[in-house]
């Protein structure tokens, strides 16, 4: 494993992520049942802005740092930059497993995947007094067939993989989807991946589109055209088994996110139904 997320903490795409996975969390709550979030690829659980892997690439100024200069934003994104800046005045950067954490209610659960000895060792220190909260570690991918159906019976599934294996890893998540949906057919499952060239990721929208699973959303915002295999260009996050309200509440912030994050003049945003029911 090579990708460190320490480099690329607080970008864009992790802007663009964290909102989302708020949305969905909010979502969620508004039943008073209690319900589990299973995140498959943890990673560290937070991160320092003023580390020599944040500065080297700088990106977090692209990122998260625009919003803390932006002004009347929506309530959503309020709510994201709350969260960060609870951590250190933002010079630590919170990973999802302390945004999730930091949302759940006393009776919901927190089950984090991680493989790499470093990152299990942070959230371990991170949450070890939390009884909410469990480490695994163990393979990501193979923990959606060991770990669902939760107790609960409603819950959020985040796959949030580094995407080492390139394109590959899109057949590597059907077929982890695939599997958990049979065991958990009205979870929700959010799946972020990269946008490099729009033509890479067409495949798995068409796998989406025929897999049998429900209400289906892609939203996406790109901050350079999306032409280019040198360079991460966007991000998306296809949402299966969207909440209720969802395609508004997305319809409203991301706009802002795309306007707001933009690299170039072409930056733009997409929000698909790819299955509507």
């Amino acid at each position: 494993m090579n990708y460190r997320h320490a480099y690329h903490a607080g970008n864009f795409a992790d802007v663009f992520k964290h909102v989302v996975l708020i949305a969905l969390i909010e979502a969620l709550k508004a039943k008073q049942a209690a319900f589990a979030v299973l995140d498959t690829h943890a990673g560290a659980g937070r991160y320092s802005l003023s580390s020599e892997e944040a500065l080297k690439t700088g990106e977090f100024r692209d990122g998260v740092m625009r919003l803390v200069a932006a002004e009347r934003l929506p309530t959503l994104v309020h709510a994201y930059l709350h969260l960060v800046q609870s951590q250190n005045g933002a010079q630590t950067y919170p990973g999802s497993p302390l945004i999730a954490a930091q949302l759940l209610r006393d009776h919901d659960r927190l089950m984090l995947c991680e493989i790499q000895d470093a990152e299990v060792e942070s959230l371990r220190q991170l949450f070890g007094r939390d009884a909410r909260v469990a480490v695994h570690q163990r393979d990501g991918y193979q923990s959606m067939a060991a770990l669902l159906p939760p107790p609960e019976k409603r819950g959020l599934v985040l796959v949030d993989p580094p995407f080492e294996a390139q394109e590959d890893e899109f057949r590597i998540i059907e077929e982890a989807l695939a599997a958990a949906h049979k065991r958990f057919a009205n979870g929700i499952y959010a799946v972020w991946y990269p946008i490099k060239l729009r033509q890479s990721v067409l495949p798995f929208h068409r796998w989406l589109k025929a897999s049998g699973m429900r209400k289906v959303l892609a939203a996406e915002i790109c901050v350079h055209p999306d032409n280019s295999a040198l360079r991460l260009n966007g991000c998306g996050m296809a949402i299966i088994n969207a909440p209720y309200k969802l395609d508004r509440t997305l319809a409203e912030i991301l706009p802002m996110l795309a306007t707001t994050l933009a690299q170039s003049r072409y930056a733009q945003f997409r929000l698909e139904w790819l299955v509507e029911d």
